[in-house]
Parts: C-alpha cells; sequence; structure tokens
C-alpha cells in the first residue's frame, strides 16, 4: 500500500552545501523547524576523500550574519582577517610587477575587509552548531525528487520517497538546481573558456593579513590570507586561467608544478610550496531568470554563479540569506515576502554578475597593449581617492 502520508515544516532546504548549512543554522535560530537535505554527507575534514580543499573570504556584512544566528563564536578562532585588498599588474614584458595598488579597508571604517576560513572547517563547525540546534535536522543520501507548489505550502517529494510540505521551499542545490528545474525557471550563462585551481600554499614572506590578486592574463592568481601551517606563512590559492592551460598544470609532475607556480605569482610573498591537492572547476557566470516561484525561494548558485573575484560568490548567497530571513520573519513563504525578494535581489546579483564578468574578461587579455590598458584603468581609477572609497564599499555591498 502507498504511504500518502505528508509532514509538514516551515522550512524545507534543497542542497547541504555551504550556502544550505548556513540557512539551516539562520532559520533553525529564529525557532523555524528546518530540515536540510542532500545527496552527498558533508566532509569534515582536510585530509579527508573529498574534502573542499577551497576557502572563503568572508565579508564583514555575512560576519554580521553569523554573529546574529550563532556561529560567529565558534568560527572566529580559526579565521585570518583580510586588512588589504592588493592588485598587482605583472602584464608588462616579463612576470614581474609594474604596478601595485592596496585597496586598505582603515580608509572605510575600523574593521577588517573580511575574514577567510577553509571550506572543509565551515562545513565542521557548520554541522556542530545545527547538533546544538534542536528544530533543525539534516538528513544525508537523498535530495529532492519532485516539487508541487501550493498555495498552503510547497509539497516535496524527496528521493527516498518521503513527502513533505514546507511553508517556504529554499532552493540552495547549486547551479545545476533540481528545484529550479521542478519550477521551470531558466537561466542565462555566460562562458569564458576557463577554469579555476584551488589549493593552498605556504611561502617565506608574511602576508600580514594583505589579499593579493596579481593580473597578467587568462586570469587573475589570487592569494589569501590563512593561518600558519607547520610554522610556516600559508595562504590559499585561486589560480584562474584558460582551461588547457589549467589542465596543462595539472598534469604537472611537482618540480614542473611549483616552477610555474612560483612564476605565476611574480614572487608577491617569496617562494610558494603547495601544501594541499589541488582542486580544479570550470568558471562560469549565470543568473536565473527569477529568484522565486510560489513558496519557493533561490539562493545561492541556483540563483547566481560567478567567477571566483572580488570575494563575492558566497557573500552574495548570504545576502540573499539575509534577505530572504528578514522578510520570512511574519509568514515564511507568502507571495508579498517572496516578490520582495525576489524583486530587491535579483537586480544587485545581477549587477555584480556583470561588474565581475567585466573584470573577468579584462583579465583574461592576452595582448600586450590591452595588459597595458588595464594597468593604467587601474592606476587612474586608484589615484581618485573618493572612487576608490566608492569601489570598496560596493565590494562589501554597503550603499
Amino acid at each position: 500500500m502507498t504511504d500518502t502520508r505528508i509532514d509538514d515544516i516551515d522550512i524545507l532546504i534543497s542542497g547541504g552545501g555551504l550556502a544550505g548549512l548556513i540557512a539551516a543554522c539562520a532559520f533553525g535560530a529564529e525557532g523555524f523547524s528546518v530540515l536540510c537535505v542532500d545527496p552527498a554527507p558533508p566532509v569534515t575534514e582536510e585530509d579527508a576523500a573529498g574534502a573542499d580543499l577551497r576557502s572563503t573570504a568572508f565579508l564583514m556584512p555575512s560576519v554580521a550574519l553569523f554573529e546574529r544566528i550563532g556561529l560567529w563564536e565558534s568560527l572566529a578562532p580559526h579565521a585570518t582577517a583580510l586588512q588589504v585588498m592588493r592588485i598587482v599588474d605583472a602584464g608588462g614584458a616579463t612576470a614581474t610587477p609594474r604596478l601595485t595598488r592596496d585597496f586598505d579597508a582603515a580608509e572605510i571604517g575600523d574593521q577588517p575587509f573580511g575574514w577567510n576560513l577553509p571550506n572543509w572547517l565551515m562545513r565542521r563547525e557548520l554541522m556542530a552548531r545545527i547538533r546544538a540546534l534542536p528544530s533543525v535536522r539534516v538528513i544525508h543520501g537523498t535530495g529532492t525528487a519532485t516539487v508541487l507548489p501550493r498555495s498552503e505550502g510547497a509539497v516535496v517529494t524527496l528521493t527516498d520517497g518521503r513527502r513533505l510540505r514546507a511553508r517556504l521551499l529554499i532552493g540552495a542545490d547549486g547551479r545545476d538546481s533540481a528545484v529550479r528545474r521542478a519550477l521551470g525557471i531558466g537561466v542565462r550563462t555566460w562562458r569564458y573558456g576557463q577554469k579555476a585551481l584551488a589549493f593552498a600554499v605556504t611561502h617565506e614572506q608574511p602576508h600580514h593579513n594583505v589579499s593579493t590578486e596579481v593580473h597578467r592574463s587568462g586570469g587573475p592568481f589570487t592569494l589569501v590570507p590563512l593561518p600558519d601551517r607547520d610554522g610556516q606563512p600559508g595562504s590559499a590559492v585561486v589560480w584562474m586561467d584558460d582551461a588547457a592551460a589549467i589542465d596543462a598544470l595539472t598534469a604537472l609532475p611537482a618540480p614542473a608544478f611549483e616552477a610555474a607556480l612560483n612564476d605565476r605569482s611574480a614572487g608577491v610573498l617569496g617562494h610558494l610550496r603547495q601544501a594541499t591537492p589541488l582542486t580544479a572547476w570550470p568558471i562560469v557566470s549565470q543568473i536565473a531568470d527569477r529568484f522565486a516561484g510560489p513558496r519557493t525561494a533561490l539562493i545561492a548558485e541556483a540563483a547566481h554563479v560567478l567567477p571566483p573575484i572580488g570575494a563575492q560568490g558566497l557573500n552574495m548567497s548570504l545576502a540573499d540569506l539575509s534577505a530572504l530571513l528578514e522578510l520570512s520573519r511574519a509568514d515564511p513563504g507568502s507571495a508579498d515576502s517572496l516578490a520582495r525578494y525576489n524583486r530587491t535581489r535579483r537586480p544587485d546579483a545581477y549587477a555584480r554578475i556583470l561588474a565581475i564578468d567585466a573584470l573577468n574578461r579584462a583579465s583574461q587579455a592576452q595582448l600586450r597593449p590591452l595588459r597595458d590598458l588595464r594597468a593604467a584603468a587601474l592606476g587612474g581609477l586608484y589615484g581618485i581617492a573618493p572612487v576608490r572609497r566608492m569601489m570598496m564599499r560596493a565590494g562589501l555591498g554597503l550603499s
């Protein structure tokens, strides 16, 4: 006999990545009943198979959210401050710095731009926080099979056959979101022919809480501060380049890769040594045609995807979550709250995608005259103090 029972819940989150787990903590801290489902279990140790070895720079608005939902206290001891964002142009005749510009958070306030944390450690602390929230459950090994929107709630069938009715269904299930597809929401996608390579390094010189972005061609090479590793200064690397170049790099033997790594870094922190395995993924920009449907909201990569430039990706996702949380306090999933969510979040995300798209295409420049033009533009904009401060505030999502 078929089980026709439907269990009621306030918030159902499809997707247990960082955005989905943070959403579970946020709505659980507000007292809502929350279920988060994901086909894969979280890997919470750096040396475990499948660990996400990337790091995320959480800007101060995201840190403020963590403080509100009781998460920051456990994260703070592991976080590294980002006080200065340094842009280095090495696009001249040789791979050496020819222009360096520092964007210092002290110009716009008394706090750093944000704090950097390893993704695997974030998952560990998120799962610990969820275990302390009595109204939150996380089920791994299952996902979303079907979605049937109704005025009283979204009726969701999970892949294990269970059926639930949620006042609000949150699609946090990635760039190929099953929830988005179930609602028939399309996407617009920009492709760059790039991949990104992420790993950690140790280096000779201390980073002094400076995040450094080195531009030459193919895409930016970024060093983001991490805590010391084995007594040596450490940083996370995000290295973007044409897909064929990244594939060739990953095939190199260790000595040849280290030589290429140090050539690309332009020596900004002295000699670099690879400290963790490599993780590679394709670079696209993507935005959903709508961020909401009946009783359903899309957040994070289900709503928008963009290149890892300027620490915008997950911070945009947490801006989604902050807006949705505020609009859901009275009636999660109401038509009015979801219309306002779509009306406020999609234009902001679209504007940021267009800005990052332009920066990424400029960073890909292969021809020397275009690289010279890029350097001149950076120097000119930086030299205008009001413009410099406006760019910093805009990057943080501040008015």
